[in-house]
């Protein structure tokens, strides 16, 4: 499971990657479905240490020949759904089972992504609380999760209605620095991966598990976070109250 993370480093994987940015008109349709901007962000483009289910999120993906930073819909949303409400419960999926779930199949062939990371949160029990933690690299470093993305519009819009995108994030079985608090984590994409996984070639099977085989989280250390991560709809320039 993966419920919430951070992706504060856009700039360095723009760079890093060579990476296009999305025009506006193309990130129309997700912004029409948007939430209201969570208090203390000025942009869905921002640095973002809190993103939540079904907000804007910054994902790499291919137009073309083309590597783009775009913005997508966290839970995706298949092409055949009546509305975006399924995309609630399509915010993760199992790299174990994506290949035989018809809402993901497609999607890990053909559409797969790279969201745009540096950390993930997880929570631990305490009493009647809930203790927010962050993992993430010891350097701060950016890293980008494995992901895969779809296209859905309103059937009585018209075909001039604008497509919303929308992604999921793959998680596979967690490492031991997680384990005592979930037992999923997202996959990480290896920088050395990342061409391959955002390849748009029909990828056999056996090389997609490669892909998304568990590796160790090495050189990643877990930090209590501070309680306000616990409110979806705040972010860290959020004044305490």
């Amino acid at each position: 499971m993966c419920g919430r993370y951070t992706s504060t480093h856009q700039d360095a994987l723009v760079a890093d990657l060579e990476l296009a940015l999305a025009s506006d008109q193309a990130c129309v349709g997700v912004l029409a479905v948007a939430p209201g901007l969570p208090a203390g962000l000025t942009s869905w483009w921002a640095p973002r240490w809190n993103i939540a289910p079904t907000q804007p999120a910054p994902v790499v993906v291919m137009r073309d020949t083309i590597a783009t930073l775009a913005l997508m819909r966290w839970g995706l949303v298949p092409q055949w759904a009546d509305g975006l409400a399924i995309g609630v419960r399509m915010i993760n999926a199992r790299a174990e089972t994506a290949a035989s779930k018809p809402s993901f199949r497609d999607a890990l062939r053909r559409r797969r992504c790279l969201v745009a990371a540096d950390g993930f949160y997880e929570w631990q029990r305490d009493g009647k609380r809930r203790l927010p933690f962050r993992f993430a690299p010891a350097d701060d470093a950016a890293v980008t999760f494995a992901g895969i993305w779809d296209r859905w519009r309103p059937r009585d819009h018209g075909p001039d209605a604008p497509w919303v995108e929308s992604f999921s994030i793959l998680t596979t079985v967690a490492d031991p620095l997680v384990a005592p608090l979930h037992d999923r984590m997202p996959v990480v994409i290896a920088a050395a991966d990342r061409g391959r996984w955002l390849s748009r070639e029909d990828l056999p099977p056996v090389a997609i598990a490669e892909l998304l085989a568990p590796a160790p989280l090495t050189g990643w250390e877990r930090r209590a976070a501070e309680p306000w991560v616990n409110a979806a709809s705040r972010e860290r320039a959020a004044p305490a109250g």
